[in-house]
C-alpha cells in the first residue's frame, strides 16, 4: 500500500490510455451501491475494507497502474469485440477481459479459503470493474482502441471519444460525486429490481450496444460542447446509476 501511495505521489499526472472511467464516475457508482447493501454485506465489507466506503476504494484498480508489478491487469478493464455481436459469440482475448476478470474477482472474494489479502485485492478490483463495465466505451472495438483514436475537440480543447465519456462529460457537469450520487439515488424498488435483472453477459452486451450508438454520435474532428452534453448527459447518468445498483446486487450476492 505504501509503495502504491509513493508512486501516486511521484507520478500524479499519468494518463492511462483507454482504461479510466474517471474518478468521479467510479465514486458515484460506489456511493450509490453503498445505499443498497444488505446488513450482512455491509458487515463483511466493513471487515475487509477496514471501514472504508465503496467510493473510497473504487479507484484502486486505476491507482495501481503506476506500479508495473500490476501491468498484467491492464486487459481487465475493457473488452473489444465486433459491433453487432454478442459477447458469448465473440473471440476471447488470451489476456482476459473485463467479463472474465469480474468472474475471477467474484470467485476469489467468495472463497474464504483464499488469504485475506487476496480477497481484499480482488474485492477492490471488482468494485472498480463493475463501474468500468457501464462506461460504454469499455465494451468497444479494438481497431480504434475503444474510441481513443477518434480525435475530437471538447469545448475547444483536444480530446477523443473515449475521454469524452470517461471524463469530459461528467467533469463538465460540475457536480461532486456525492452530489451526483444523491441526485441519481431516487429509484423505487420496482425500478431498482428491473435495472438489476440479468447477468454480467447481459450488461456487457447492453454497454456494447450503447457503444455502437456513440460511434455514430461523432466524426473525427468534431467540435463538441453544450449540444453534446445536452444530448447525452441523461445517458451518462443512466449508466452511472445502473453501475451503482448493479454493483450493490453483485456484492449482496457475493456476501449473501
Amino acid at each position: 500500500m505504501k509503495k502504491t501511495l509513493l508512486l501516486l505521489f511521484l507520478f500524479p499526472f499519468i494518463v492511462f490510455g483507454n482504461t479510466i472511467w474517471g474518478k468521479t464516475g467510479h465514486r458515484v457508482t460506489g456511493q450509490i451501491a453503498q445505499e443498497y447493501l444488505t446488513g450482512k454485506t455491509k458487515r463483511a465489507l466493513n471487515d475487509l475494507l477496514d471501514g472504508h466506503s465503496l467510493a473510497f476504494i473504487s479507484t484502486f484498480a486505476d491507482d495501481i497502474k503506476a506500479d508495473r508489478a500490476y501491468s498484467k491487469y491492464s486487459a481487465w478493464h475493457y473488452v473489444n469485440y465486433p459491433l453487432g455481436m454478442r459477447y458469448r459469440d465473440s473471440e476471447k482475448s488470451e489476456y482476459g477481459d473485463i467479463v472474465t476478470a469480474i468472474e475471477e474477482c467474484i470467485f476469489k472474494v467468495k472463497d474464504k479459503k483464499n488469504t485475506r489479502e487476496d480477497r481484499i485485492f480482488h474485492l477492490k478490483m471488482l468494485v472498480h470493474l463493475i463501474g468500468d463495465l457501464h462506461q460504454p466505451m469499455h465494451a468497444s472495438r479494438a481497431k480504434d482502441k475503444g474510441g481513443n483514436d477518434i480525435q475530437v475537440q471538447w469545448f475547444g480543447e483536444g480530446s477523443n471519444l473515449h475521454r469524452v465519456w470517461d471524463k469530459n462529460l461528467i467533469e463538465s457537469y460540475g457536480m461532486t460525486y456525492t452530489e451526483l450520487a444523491s441526485e441519481l439515488d431516487g429509484v423505487n424498488r420496482k425500478e431498482r429490481k428491473k435495472i438489476q435483472e440479468g447477468t454480467i453477459y447481459d450488461w456487457v452486451d447492453e454497454s456494447h450496444e450503447i457503444c455502437a450508438e456513440l460511434y455514430e454520435s461523432v466524426e473525427v474532428g468534431d467540435k463538441l460542447g453544450y449540444r453534446y452534453s445536452y444530448d447525452y448527459n441523461d445517458l451518462l447518468f443512466q449508466q452511472l446509476q445502473k453501475g451503482g445498483l448493479r454493483l450493490a446486487k453483485v456484492l449482496n450476492d457475493v456476501f449473501g
